[in-house]
């Protein structure tokens, strides 16, 4: 079975346990949050990868580090790093946020900006592409860009919208070499 197959598994079922439980909103929070741990925290890790290390010892370690979170997401880790499959945890949180958002009608989107959005861009761009990719809305992060000379660049999932000045000189560019 493909990793992927693997990390929507693993996913939706804490998505179905977290609804029926009424848990949604808390689960999600923590997933948010032990993703963040994984994805910005190398040094972690290693660690959790280390040969050295018994899975009993690791999954101490994860009852140490994630003591707040609730039965649920805390089995989670435990069991799938009882299955020799820790290297996943970021990937199934990623997967069980995307259930979540497709649940409820949103997608995450990265909008990359010469400056700051403010609060009413943000809206504006959200009510827009949401449409373009059959959402609700869109949950925006903003990244500024100084590459980006003026425009927007917006990647949604797999889609990458780019309006921006360096884009469109990318775009005229290749057209002229061909």
């Amino acid at each position: 079975m493909s990793n992927e197959a693997v990390e929507k598994r693993y996913a939706s079922a804490l998505f179905e346990l977290a609804k029926e439980h009424g848990q949604l909103q808390e689960i999600e929070k923590e997933v948010r949050a032990v993703r963040e741990v994984f994805e910005e925290n190398e040094p972690f890790r290693k660690l959790l990868k280390s040969p050295k290390l018994t899975i009993e010892k690791k999954q101490e370690i994860l009852k140490n580090i994630f003591s707040g979170l609730s039965t649920f997401t805390l089995n989670l880790l435990l069991l799938l790093t009882e299955r020799h499959r820790d290297e996943l945890i970021p990937r199934v949180c990623r997967a069980f946020i995307e259930r979540v958002n497709d649940e409820r009608g949103i997608a995450d989107a990265l909008v990359y900006s010469a400056r700051p959005l403010s609060a009413d861009e943000s809206k504006a761009i959200s009510e827009v592409f949401a449409k373009k990719v059959g959402k609700r809305s869109l949950n925006i992060e903003n990244i500024v860009d100084d590459g980006l000379l003026a425009g927007l660049k917006i990647r949604i999932g797999n889609s990458i919208f780019d309006s921006s000045l360096r884009g469109k000189l990318e775009r005229l560019e290749r057209t002229l070499i061909s």
